[in-house]
């Protein structure tokens, strides 16, 4: 899908003008959505659900709607909709039943990284959807041109909006934020979107080199002291054992 221009920002969150310093361009993709089929589930519990993944199962619940549905579906179909950066509407189809959706949380296997157990929630057209969608920068800053140091502090954006203006993720352009410039989440600006991050909260900065290895030096310290603290610990108080209870997804 062709991406949508939006407008352009300044510093202080207003339009740009040819006068005015640029700080971000934002590219729109709408939310692509993808197909997923799955059947009903009989029967719930961990017993059932261990069953279904011996069979290369997942189970899943949908929820949102009138009714929970219990169904699951093949571990092979997660691959298009969780090992990718991007955030996608899920077109379920549950025996023949068709169900509009996100997927809103997901738990792997600590150790495997298979995947446990999917939650859907199902949207509707009229109903305000709240999801994270990816940030992607584009572009090469004039401050890193000039020895300047990129720190990104938030790689998502937590938006609310109706199912139609939903996006796939958010370009910012990086081009012109020069050494010691910020770009925070109040100063984005997206037509028939609310972001509900703090507006204060920084998505980037262009730090001189000077500052960025003084950072550096700052984080070593604090793993040193750590490590020397730790070591203390547990000379004075011994080892504690690792605790042998571990949650369980639920089903």
């Amino acid at each position: 899908m062709p991406a949508q221009k939006n407008k352009l920002l300044t510093c202080d969150g207003k339009p740009a003008t040819k006068h005015r310093f640029l700080v971000a361009q934002q590219y729109i993709l709408k939310m692509q959505s993808i197909e997923l089929k799955g059947n009903i589930r009989e029967n719930v519990g961990n017993k059932y659900a261990k069953k279904l993944r011996k069979e290369n199962l997942i189970p899943c619940v949908l929820y949102g709607g009138k009714e929970n549905v219990h169904f699951s579906i093949h571990k092979n179909d997660f691959r298009h909709i969780i090992y990718t950066p991007n955030t996608y509407i899920a077109k379920l189809d549950i025996d023949g039943k068709k169900y509009t959706t996100i997927l809103k949380d997901h738990q792997f296997h600590p150790v495997t990284d298979e995947v446990l157990h999917a939650d859907f929630l199902e949207i509707f057209d009229d109903k305000k959807v709240t999801i994270n969608v990816p940030i992607k920068l584009v572009g090469s800053s004039i401050g890193i041109k000039n020895g300047g140091k990129l720190r990104q502090k938030r790689r998502t954006l937590k938006i609310m909006a109706l199912p139609k203006y939903l996006l796939d993720h958010v370009e910012i352009d990086i081009t012109n934020i020069d050494i010691g410039k910020t770009l925070k989440v109040g100063e984005l600006d997206i037509e028939n979107i609310e972001i509900l991050d703090p507006h204060q909260s920084m998505i980037i900065s262009v730090v001189s080199p000077r500052v960025a290895a003084k950072g550096m030096e700052l984080e070593e310290d604090t793993v040193k002291e750590g490590e020397e603290e730790g070591e203390e610990e547990t000379a004075a108080e011994g080892t504690a054992p690792e605790s042998e209870s571990k949650e369980k997804p639920s089903e």
